[in-house]
């Protein structure tokens, strides 16, 4: 890499910093926009740009958003009283694209790991018992991952949510144990979203 000048070394450094994205690789994309038009990779800056400066969560289910509110909390074909939480937004497109769902989400921002010094005032679990009441919320269905981490937030907050007026339900199996949502295909999801269950608290 010393052959090159110093604008192409700064642009494979910081390309290399991508998650996946290995030095070669990042050779190889930068070579790429070299050779592309220059109105392309204009394009290319301002829509990183603008996905910094415009992407916020939204104020409701904590979803990335362009705006305040995201598309499916201010969507009115939505069942506002049917919430999903899950750990991720990466979680909530996975369970989107399964097309099983029609009610709104929560997203976490994580979920409970002591050895890592994560607990529940690190995620939005606060945040969500306060939803319940204020949005009249009916069912909160536990889409957690099934890592220990996972089943551990869903038991914690099953157990929160025991005294709530609320039916707390899990996902069925057919997620496998130590699956992460956003690798699993969209059928199993359809199937371990239609088939959730009660969730029995201690």
């Amino acid at each position: 890499m010393i052959y090159y000048p110093s604008s192409i070394r700064k642009a494979i450094q910081s390309i290399s910093k991508l998650p996946g994205i290995g030095e070669k690789t990042a050779e190889r994309l930068v070579m790429h926009l070299l050779r592309a038009p220059r109105i392309d990779v204009e394009q290319l800056s301002r829509s990183i740009l603008e996905l910094k400066n415009s992407v916020r969560l939204c104020e409701q289910c904590f979803g990335l958003s362009d705006a305040e509110t995201c598309g499916i909390c201010s969507n009115p074909a939505r069942d506002p009283q049917l919430v999903c939480v899950v750990e991720q937004p990466a979680d909530m497109v996975s369970i989107e694209k399964s097309g099983a769902f029609s009610g709104r989400y929560h997203i976490l921002g994580g979920a409970l790991s002591p050895i890592n010094g994560v607990g529940p005032d690190d995620i939005r679990i606060r945040e969500l018992m306060a939803r319940i009441p204020q949005q009249n919320i009916r069912e909160v269905i536990l889409a957690t991952s099934t890592t220990v981490e996972g089943e551990s937030t869903a038991a914690f907050i099953a157990d929160r949510l025991t005294d709530s007026p609320a039916i707390v339900t899990r996902i069925a199996s057919g997620v496998p144990v130590g699956g992460d949502l956003k690798y699993i295909d969209q059928v199993t999801l359809k199937r371990a979203l239609e088939g959730r269950h009660a969730v029995q608290s201690k």
